[in-house]
């Protein structure tokens, strides 16, 4: 099989190589899944670059999602043809991911693909389109409905951002879509976006409580911005933190929490349950409007993955990148 391969023969600089490998080289696993498509995220980025020390053994084959079919299965809950979709559970990490043509993984970490949702689809999605929606999902069972008033999405142009936008636009929220690049304006209000929002008007601290403003919010970027947004929030509004590309620290006070009901609510997609899984891939398979999703997709092929990683980790990307494996 052809697999993108990490290693890091000095210790030090972590080099990729595309070869011809066996399948008896793949990991102990329940299912073995031909892969289709898999992504490009941030953390792929990261593991391509050999930073934030995700990898802990070499050789190793990243991707942190994929979509394929099932090829054999020990486990009764999948059988030869099944379609299937994998994203978390620390795959592309600790344990070989889906930059190859075959994956061996447990049975656990499968869900099986929506009627109507085929492979390419489900990955344009992946783990940004996931996670995107688990957030949703949570800030619409704390109280979030259109008439509530603006939505703002942080990090809009990435690929949970331009997911976020595209599915509340659909929803009818009025979302409000942070940027630092002004040539990404066009593209976000393509995918709904009602307002663009400078970053610089968040990335510096305020207030401990601002001028309400903000019914909900999806954010991607953490650190000062989401300490500012948080002091913005209309009362019992909430945000899900879905990330840290601004930073991992979070210099606030309780005051919006004491005085305004505010939520913060954490997104994990990494280990979300069986169940919450498969209601956020039927939802998105439902909610995420087809003729936007392709304008967040950028194709590539095994070999284009590491520059385009490289280019991600400095913001020169935007929206979503599906790696065909058939390429």
């Amino acid at each position: 099989m052809k697999a993108l391969i990490l290693d890091r023969p000095d210790g030090e600089d972590v080099v990729s190589e595309i070869r011809e490998t066996a399948e008896d080289s793949l990991p102990d696993g329940d299912v073995t899944v031909a892969v289709e498509y898999s992504t490009l995220n941030y953390k792929d980025a990261l593991v391509l670059a050999g930073q934030g020390g995700l990898v802990k053994t070499y050789p190793h084959v990243p991707g942190i999602d994929f979509a394929g079919t099932v090829e054999t299965s020990s486990d009764e809950r999948y059988a030869p043809g099944d379609r299937v979709i994998l994203t978390g559970w620390r795959v592309g990490e600790i344990h070989w991911g889906g930059y190859a043509e075959k994956a061996r993984v447990k049975a656990d970490w499968l869900v099986p693909a929506p009627d109507g949702l085929d492979a390419r689809t489900a990955m344009a999605l992946g783990t940004a389109g996931f996670t995107a929606m688990l957030s949703i999902i949570a800030l619409e069972e704390h109280g979030l409905t259109p008439d509530r008033g603006e939505v703002l999405v942080t990090g809009a142009s990435g690929g949970v951002g331009s997911v976020a936008t595209a599915i509340l636009s659909r929803l009818g929220y009025h979302v409000a879509a942070v940027t630092g690049r002004p040539e990404q304006e066009e593209y976000l209000r393509s995918l709904g976006a009602r307002s663009i929002v400078p970053r610089s008007e968040l990335s510096e601290g305020g207030k401990p409580l601002e001028s309400e403003r903000w019914a909900g919010c999806v954010d991607a970027v953490g650190g000062t911005m989401l300490a500012r947004v948080l002091s913005q929030m209309k009362h019992g509004g909430s945000v899900a933190a879905v990330g840290l590309a601004g930073g991992s620290k979070l210099e606030t006070t309780v005051v919006p929490f004491l005085l305004r009901g505010v939520n913060l609510l954490g997104i994990d997609s990494v280990t979300a349950p069986y169940a919450k899984r498969v209601t956020a891939w039927d939802r998105l398979a439902r909610d995420m409007p087809s003729e936007l999703l392709e304008q967040t997709i950028r194709m590539a092929t095994l070999d284009e993955v590491p520059q385009i990683g490289r280019d991600m980790l400095q913001n020169k990307t935007h929206g979503r990148v599906v790696v065909d494996l058939s390429e």
